[in-house]
């Protein structure tokens, strides 16, 4: 097993030659301090972070996993050390809002920094993005008083947070919640209910653990629009920001999981545990979209994060390992074998491991730079144009990213053939570990619904196709040697466009969940298209990156064929039969 090495280069490529982001904040006042120089500075001393700290603590963290006793959650050996060395540097509260002791740094960079940390040890890289998920939270929604009382200990890491949304009945159908809040003569809120798949809920890595839990008042109306948000600390904090009394807020137990099982998922348990409204009553949940939609793109980033950790593995396995000589004898070795990386089934593997990581990194980076675009920027119609950028690409952001994700990590295990499967080498913790990227806030099948229905059909195509405006605008003087694949990927974007409207008013009720995952999947690829042609295009990109994109588009994007002609299936092929 070799050591993981940041992929530095490949992401100084994206923020300076192919979206010059520097030049993108010195145009936001909020950004303008972080200067190209600076941003290297910070992802080169994240990557010693990654790389020397949290990395050798993955394999034995998944080996240990956690455990639950009636005091609490423990986590594995290291794991509390090497979150205060995170916390005390700064990095909890990297991207956090200046005027409560955030750093600032804008997400086009973070999101770098997140995909380096899974690529070191996903487990632990949980309990921190909870935390600064959970803040955006709070910034964005919270009164002035909740956000001076929990925001500057949480971004210094001494106080983490959770998300405490689903319950055992409810599952993603959050307008069945049962956890009621009732109001207090103090102003504060009695909430008792039970909230299960809680990453995070319980451990020993912070002195305080901050939940924000959606709950019911008792005059709500019913269904989604009928929840509210509440603050819920593990401990109470006294008037002067020191702790108090220990809430009544417990974790029953923990899941025994496929994989991250350094990441304490908990069922907790409360019970008249004092909370306090954020915001206003019965908008819980737009609130709390606030945090889910942080943490789908970083669980995003997970699926890119263990991909580009498997590759690294898988690429240097095949330099090494020996076995069979090669068909063309130009590459053949002197010895009895060579190095498998010779045959081209090897290399089809590594290659489609290496077309999707890279672009979806670039992915990341365009997504973080967007929203940034949609929260700083000084021209209203500028913002108003990211958001919905942002959302219309964050369900294919989560989506896409972790089923690629798992595709290459199994990729990845299948080049090590049998040593792949078995512990030492590494590859099947990886295979366990993003296999949940898939399930968690909200599975992909819901990213795909969320997608064609809220973000492509209830506008009618007008976010997608400002979307693919904005890809035409900026191919259009791209090098004459890929013109004919920028013609591919304009073709296909007009025949989706097409098809859209063409569903926009059909009025059939299983039309959306038939065509969904084509959808997304079909977006995906021409993303990605896009960006290649954007990366190959860009100054200063390196020699393999034109070979990457010519496999792209000779061996992954023909997938478009198929996802085309699925378009034209009628739900019937679902519904119509008896299962």
């Amino acid at each position: 097993m070799t050591d993981y090495r940041a992929p530095l280069e490949d992401m100084r490529f994206l923020l300076h030659s192919v979206f010059n982001l520097p030049e993108q904040w010195a145009a936001m006042p909020a950004l303008n301090e972080m200067s190209g120089d600076l941003a290297d500075a910070i992802l080169e001393e994240g990557a010693k972070l990654c790389e020397q700290v949290l990395a050798p603590l993955n394999r034995s963290g998944d080996e240990e996993g956690c455990t639950w006793s009636a005091d609490g959650v423990t986590t594995p050996n290291g794991f509390k050390e090497a979150y205060q060395t995170l916390a005390e540097s700064g990095w909890v509260g990297l991207g956090g809002v200046t005027e409560y002791g955030g750093q600032g740094a804008p997400k086009g960079l973070t999101v770098l920094f997140e995909e380096m940390q899974y690529s070191a040890n996903s487990s632990l890289t949980l309990y921190s993005v909870l935390t600064a998920g959970a803040c955006l939270s709070l910034a964005s929604h919270g009164s002035d008083e909740l956000k001076e009382t929990y925001l500057p200990p949480m971004y210094e890491g001494r106080w983490s947070g959770s998300m405490c949304l689903t319950e055992p009945h409810a599952g993603s159908d959050l307008g069945m919640i049962r956890t009621k809040a009732e109001p207090q003569a103090d102003g504060s809120f009695s909430v008792s209910g039970t909230k299960i798949f809680i990453t995070g809920g319980e451990h020993d890595l912070t002195e305080n653990i901050i939940h924000l839990v959606l709950a019911k008042l008792p005059d709500a109306p019913d269904g989604p629009k009928g929840i509210s948000l509440f603050v819920v600390p593990k401990v109470l904090v006294n008037a002067d920001g020191s702790l108090g009394e220990r809430n009544s807020v417990t974790c029953g137990s923990i899941e025994h999981k496929m994989g991250i099982k350094g990441s304490a998922t908990c069922v907790m348990n409360f019970d008249g545990a004092t909370g306090y409204l954020v915001g206003e009553a019965n908008k819980g949940l737009n609130y709390m979209f606030t945090m889910m939609n942080y943490e789908r793109l970083s669980i995003g980033l997970q699926g890119t994060g263990q991909a580009e950790w498997s590759y690294q593995q898988a690429l240097a396995y095949a330099k090494d390992r020996v076995q069979s000589k090669a068909a063309d004898a130009s590459l053949r070795t002197e010895g009895r074998a060579d190095p498998i990386i010779v045959h081209p089934d090897v290399r089809r593997m590594l290659m489609i491991q290496k077309a999707y990581i890279e672009a979806g990194r670039a992915l990341g980076v365009y997504l973080g730079a967007q929203l940034d675009t949609a929260r700083y920027h000084p021209d209203d119609a500028v913002r108003v144009k990211a958001d919905g950028r942002v959302a219309l690409l964050t369900p294919l952001g989560k989506a896409f990213f972790t089923d690629r994700g798992l595709e290459c990590t199994v990729l990845a295990q299948q080049v090590f053939g049998g040593h792949g499967y078995v512990r030492e080498w590494g590859m099947e913790q990886a295979v366990r570990d993003v296999r949940i990227a898939q399930i968690y806030e909200g599975t992909n099948g819901i990213q795909a619904m969320d997608l064609i229905g809220r973000k492509v059909l209830m506008n009618k195509g007008e976010w997608l196709a400002d979307f693919f405006a904005d890809i035409r605008s900026e191919l259009q003087n791209i090098d004459s040697a890929w013109h004919g694949q920028r013609t591919q990927v304009f073709d296909v974007m007009t025949k989706l466009e097409a098809q859209v409207q063409t569903w926009v008013n059909a009025g059939e009720p299983n039309l959306a969940g038939t065509q969904a995952y084509n959808v997304l999947e079909l977006l995906g690829l021409i993303t990605y298209g896009y960006l290649w042609l954007r990366m190959v295009n860009a100054e200063g990109a390196d020699a393999l990156k034109a070979p990457t994109a010519q496999f792209y588009f000779a061996w992954l994007w023909p997938q478009v064929d198929t996802l085309l002609q699925r378009l034209q299936a009628e739900s019937s092929v679902l519904m119509d039969i008896a299962l």
